[in-house]
């Protein structure tokens, strides 16, 4: 259960409208609308909604001591295949194309495999498990009870059994669970967008 009252806002719920809007924009109308350029608003929603906000952006590649490894943007580690190097250098657009490329390809695409049914939930369910992949992988998300509920139309049940992933090293970390629930005065939560996107903050 999450630690704080989870509720709609009208905040996630302008960004649930501007993400539809784009992705209609960029081409997509349908879910058999994909390409290497028209993505769905899922992945637009939790790119800009969750997970630009959420997750540091490094435009100039950085060594990180515990993995070991150069990464950049939203923490991006391979660029065509071959590993992030010392001294690359990137603009904040390109970053937000990188993250975009790499949702759709790295997360959303898996998503749907996996859980065909992934693609019939609500939008704001798509995009705050996608955000929720990104973060902890999509392995964690397809096991998780989140996604159990959610493929048993359990929308509102699936949006608090995610807020469960606000651990690091066994213990409860404020931040996650900020990023989990409610978010904070800039940052939109990842269930309170979810209940956003649902009828009476799936309370019927």
């Amino acid at each position: 259960m999450p630690i704080n009252k989870i509720r709609p806002s009208k905040r996630a719920a302008a960004a649930i409208a501007a993400a539809i809007v784009a992705a209609a924009a960029g081409g997509w109308h349908a879910v058999s609308d994909t390409s290497a350029t028209v993505h769905p608003p899922a992945v637009i929603l939790a790119q800009k909604a969750l997970i630009e906000t959420w997750e540091g952006e490094v435009l100039t590649a950085h060594w990180d001591p515990y993995a070991k490894i150069y990464d950049i943007c939203y923490g991006k580690t391979r660029l065509n295949g071959k590993p992030i190097t010392k001294g690359m250098h990137f603009t904040k657009q390109q970053c937000a194309d990188f993250l975009e490329d790499d949702l759709y390809n790295g997360y959303y695409v898996p998503l749907t495999k996996k859980v065909p049914a992934y693609t019939g939930f609500p939008v704001s369910v798509q995009a705050s498990q996608l955000s929720g992949a990104y973060n902890f992988g999509v392995g964690g998300m397809v096991s998780s009870k989140a996604m159990d509920f959610a493929k048993q139309g359990q929308w509102r049940a699936a949006c608090e059994a995610q807020t469960a992933w606000n651990k690091a090293g066994g213990h409860v970390v404020p931040g996650l669970v900020a990023r989990r629930e409610m978010g904070d005065s800039q940052r939109i939560g990842e269930a309170e967008l979810c209940v956003s996107g649902l009828p009476d903050g799936g309370a019927s």
